[in-house]
Parts: C-alpha cells; structure tokens; sequence
C-alpha cells in the first residue's frame, strides 16, 4: 500500500507541476507529498526529479517510470469506469426459475418486457414445479409462491395471491356444500403436488391433510378435474377467477381462507446487489399485478 501512494503522489506531481497542487488534489500535506516522492525514489534507488525553488523537471529515469506508471493508473479508472457502468443498468448473464403455469403466464412476458428495454441483458428462464436449491443450482431470482420456509435468503412480495376451495356448479348440485373443514372428508378431494390443503382457523395456520381418488402435479390438470365435477380442489386466484366469475366454479370455507400465500421475488443475500436483480424484481413487483385475473 506505502509504494502505491509513493506512486500516485509522484504521477500527480508531474501532471499538476507542483507538489502544492498535487497535495491539495490528494488531500494531503505538501511536505506529506514530498516526503512520499523521496520514499519512492529511496526505494528504486534512483532520482526521478529535479528539483528547484521555482519548478520540478524529470530526470531521465522520471520520464520512463511515469509513463507506465501512468498507463497503470489509466487501468485503474477504466477499471473504476467499467465497474460503474455495470452498477448503473442491468447487463450479463440473468437466471431465474419460477413455478411452471405461473411462470409461463405472468413471469415470463414481464421478464421479456424487461430485455426489451435492457438489450445487454442475458436472460435463462427455468420453469419447474420442484422445489429449486437457489444457491447451489446458480440460479439469480426465484419466483415462489405461498407461506416461504425460513432460510439465508431474501424476499421481496410482489402481489397477493389467494386460494380457493372450489367444486363445480354440476358437482354441487349432487352433493351439499360444506361449512367447516371436518365436512371435507364427506368429499372426495382432488390432490395437487402437496398433501395437504392450507387454512387459517382463529387467526393461526392450519394444514389439513386429505386423502383422494384423485392426484397429480399439474395445476391446469386439477382445474380440468375440478370443472368436470370430479370433486373439490384448492387452488390459487389466477387458475379459478375468470370460472369463479362466469358461475362454473363455486367456492366454499371462504371464512377459512389464508392470508398470507403471496408471490414473492426469492435472492441470496449480497453485500451489493447487482442492478440486474435488483431492477428486475422492482420491475416485476411493480408490474405482475396488473396481468393477474381479479376476483
């Protein structure tokens, strides 16, 4: 570190003329300056300036050493001007992982919306129902649903989301509509990639776990099953709002409902947070919730 200020207060006393001038541009002393200029040329055994009471001349070895002494400090503020650059807009390599029918519908038009306006941007998009392990699988962004688990990881909410218990206007018309979720085992449950359905009962969370005839990992699958009458399913805003409205699906235990299933926007933790993830899910937390259907 000593033979680095020794250098730059030699190569700013050459190009400002003076030690005085130098002095006030590093925010030091003169006889500080000096001091450090006679170091280094103690250290290098050899003279670099000529000084007089009225200015400083090079010696031929100062003429050598200050040019590529120079070409190292050029390195630095290019290096220093690049470093800026990247602070300032989003660029490079960007991957992200998201649930698939949500992904696909409401992540991923806003994340290309995105690109459009930041060409240097790569962008991998990764949509998998599997629970992703963030760090260790190199992915940038997680977009999650639900209650999160507990982790090193940060979370920012993006939009609400709600679930649903719905059966079909056809289903309900054979059989009565429950009110508490002891009347749930009346029914034959259709079953997605979890085992239990999520409810909040005087305030705290419950899960209640459910048996069915009826099982698969696919929202648009369990939807399908749902409007068939094939029983009751729980499912978020997005799939059922637009059935919800038209009458083709009926929702019951509303009372019941959870309150906290958001979609949020999951990072590692970074001591400085690259403008790339950052922006992004700024952009998206400010957009998603105008292309989610309303109830």
């Amino acid at each position: 570190m000593q033979r680095w200020d020794r250098i730059e207060a030699f190569v700013e006393v050459v190009r400002l003329g003076t030690f005085s001038a130098a002095a006030r541009h590093l925010k030091v002393s003169t006889s500080h300056t000096s001091r450090l200029v006679s170091q280094l040329e103690n250290q290098l055994g050899v003279q670099l300036l000529y000084r007089t009471t009225r200015q400083i001349r090079l010696t031929d070895a100062g003429s050598l050493y200050v040019e590529h002494c120079r070409h190292l400090f050029d390195g630095l503020r290019d290096a220093e001007q690049m470093l800026n650059k990247l602070q300032a807009k989003p660029s490079g390599l960007l991957k992200l992982t998201a649930a698939t029918t949500f992904g696909e519908r409401y992540v991923a038009p806003l994340v290309n919306d995105f690109q459009c306006q930041h060409p240097e941007l790569e962008v991998h998009m990764h949509f998998t129902n599997r629970a992703v392990e963030l760090i260790d699988e190199g992915f940038d962004i997680a977009i999650r649903m639900g209650v999160l688990k507990d982790s090193s990881l940060i979370a920012k909410r993006l939009c609400e989301r709600r679930e649903y218990i719905v059966g079909s206007s056809d289903y309900f018309r054979q059989a009565p509509r429950p009110h508490t979720l002891s009347e749930l085992s009346q029914h034959p449950c259709l079953l997605g990639s979890r085992s239990f359905w999520l409810f909040e009962v005087n305030g705290q969370r419950r899960e209640v776990r459910l048996e069915g005839r009826w099982s698969g990992n696919s929202g648009p699958a369990l939807l399908d099953a749902a409007l068939k009458g094939l029983g009751l399913a729980q499912l978020p805003d997005y799939y059922v709002a637009p059935y919800l409205e038209s009458g083709e699906l009926i929702a019951v235990l509303e009372p019941f409902q959870h309150h906290d299933t958001a979609v949020w926007a999951v990072y590692p933790r970074h001591r400085h947070l690259s403008p790339k993830i950052r922006q992004l899910v700024d952009y998206l937390a400010a957009h998603i919730d105008t292309g989610l259907p309303k109830r």
